[in-house]
């Protein structure tokens, strides 16, 4: 019987025993049911040479697995050696996150824990010979304790053959707890997760909802990935639910949803869910004891977090649930409180740069770019962790001639990867706040609160509301008393008015020549709403007569002056 490893040279699971005890049985035939699932197995093969420290390559092999399984047996207690183990072991539970199942093999879990009779005995003679107040042996009973109150699997009276049997079942499912891939280059991330797990406040038992909110294509869903890799074997259950807006668009897929999250937590069990109304009652009653973490990604609709998470009751002790969503004001209607909401915020400066050149230049890449194109790209990514992995990929190998024709493409063109992403939080708009969306980014980004209102005012009948819902979905941000908008969400607002390719048929006019070429032609036509013009010093435009006249849709309003 050998330890086996994986291509990592890491092992699934470390297999703590008494030889005396178990080798030639119990032991022998779990590690082949292992083997035979493919589960790498890490079994001590020098018992012999024990003495009462574990070695470094013993202590590594704990470190580089995923799950320890120690197997509790008459004798086990009576070894030095295997009590270093359990130290070790449960260390590495706190320290590292490690998977700790007991096996109570032909004895009972309070006899571990207590200890009583077998274990007793062996702790009365280790008191003996290295003292009663030692710091070893005081360090042995608290590992026994704590390993002794975890949940495992008890043998007494039934078949080895079922009880391997289990246990490879359990630790098939445990080990499908893996973690998810996160991005190809996760700069920036580690100083975010540190921020949301204390925020997170993960040594509490309440039960507690955050939300993390942002714009499309800033980062949200890598930022919870890699949060829930840093934390969720610190919970007995967990489950990230991807693309919750994509798959659930209809009522009625809200049931694979939940039949997903229920399977994930349970760790394989299938329930069938006939409804939403039936779901919700599932994951009432079977989640209610269990300390989880679940994370919905990319949340759009109050219905969905009614069908999934709608109260923190649902989940036991501890639990922590985690909202990814464009859309600040549902986490508010869920009773998501503003401290518990995390804004995600764009890439610093050399955080950018960073990310841009992972992707845009590889190692043996032997293209020199000139800076100054290098520093166009960037600037107009404006930090936005999408636009930096597109059109850094997209670059990647090119000549600089091909840079140069990409960047005066793309200032009037934007890139359809990047727009789609951010044209989701558009279309999810009622109309009027579309309307004043697409003023905004046309006429006023950068212009003060107070006179852009007293303008909409004049030709919207709610842009008050309009203004905050638009804050909510992360399209404007108020800096300073003034509206801002990401240079790319502006110019997704923009392609939106100018995709017809004609001046005419587009609903808003602010360029110069487009606006000469409409007023001095009569070239005007009802598809018009909106002509603005700020022209820093004064020119003389030539106006054809009928210029105005098929402009019908035109709002006409008194433009009051800005005051600084």
């Amino acid at each position: 019987m050998a330890s086996s490893r994986n291509l990592e040279g890491n092992y699934h699971v470390f297999l703590s025993f008494r030889g005396t005890d178990v080798r030639k049985n119990f032991l022998s035939h779990l590690y082949a049911a292992l083997e035979r699932e493919g589960i790498y197995t890490y079994v001590d093969t020098e018992e012999l040479q024990k003495g009462e420290q574990i070695t470094p390559a013993l202590m590594k092999a704990i470190q580089d697995s995923r799950i320890a399984v120690i197997i509790f047996s008459e004798d086990y207690a009576s070894s030095p050696w295997c009590l270093e183990e359990v130290v070790k072991i449960m260390e590495c539970k706190e320290q590292r996150n490690l998977v700790v199942l007991p096996v109570f093999y032909k004895i009972k879990p309070q006899e571990v824990r207590t200890p009583r009779q077998s274990y007793q005995k062996a702790m009365i003679k280790h008191e003996r010979k290295f003292g009663k107040d030692s710091e070893k042996v005081n360090k042995w009973k608290k590992a026994l304790f704590d390993a002794g109150n975890l949940s495992g699997w008890d043998f007494n009276d039934e078949h080895e053959a079922d009880l391997i049997k289990r246990m490879v079942k359990g630790i098939s499912m445990q080990l499908r707890r893996t973690p998810l891939d996160v991005a190809k280059h996760p700069v920036g991330i580690h100083p975010r997760v540190v921020g949301l797990e204390s925020m997170l406040n993960l040594e509490s038992d309440n039960v507690l909802m955050i939300g993390l909110w942002g714009q499309g294509g800033i980062g949200k869903t890598t930022l919870a990935k890699a949060l829930y890799n840093d934390i969720f074997r610190r919970f007995e259950a967990s489950c990230f639910l991807a693309n919750v807006r994509e798959t659930s668009k209809d009522s009625k897929d809200l049931v694979p949803l939940q039949e997903k999250l229920l399977s994930e937590i349970l760790l394989g069990k299938e329930l069938t869910v006939s409804s939403v109304d039936g779901g919700i009652n599932l994951i009432k009653d079977r989640l209610c004891r269990k300390k989880v973490l679940l994370v919905l990604d990319d949340v759009n609709d109050l219905k969905q977090l009614n069908a999934l998470a709608r109260e923190r009751e649902w989940f036991g002790k501890g639990s922590r649930i985690i909202i990814t969503t464009r859309d600040s004001h549902l986490l508010a209607v869920h009773g998501i409180e503003k401290d518990h909401v995390y804004e995600v915020e764009t890439l610093e400066d050399g955080e950018a740069l960073e990310l841009f050149n992972k992707h845009a230049f590889l190692r043996n890449n032997e293209i020199v770019i000139k800076q100054d194109f290098v520093n166009s790209v960037l600037h107009y990514a404006s930090g936005l962790p999408l636009a930096l992995e597109v059109l850094g990929s997209f670059l990647c190998g090119r000549s600089e001639q091909e840079w140069e024709n990409a960047l005066d493409k793309l200032a009037k063109i934007p890139d359809k990867n990047i727009n789609d992403v951010l044209k989701v939080s558009y279309d999810g708009l009622e109309d009027y706040a579309k309307e004043i969306f697409l003023d905004i980014a046309c006429f006023f980004k950068g212009r003060s609160i107070k006179h852009i209102t007293e303008v909409l005012n004049s030709c919207h009948s709610c842009t008050t509301i309009g203004v905050q819902v638009l804050v909510e979905r992360s399209l404007i941000t108020i800096e300073r008393g003034e509206i801002q908008m990401h240079d790319l969400i502006q110019l997704m607002g923009m392609d939106i008015v100018k995709r017809p390719g004609d001046p005419r048929e587009g609903s808003r006019l602010w360029l110069y020549e487009d606006i000469c070429d409409v007023l001095s032609g009569d070239m005007g036509s009802n598809a018009i709403t909106a002509i603005v013009l700020d022209l820093p010093t004064t020119e003389v435009i030539y106006i054809a007569p009928n210029a105005l006249r098929n402009m019908r849709s035109s709002r006409i309003s008194p433009w009051p002056k800005e005051v600084s």
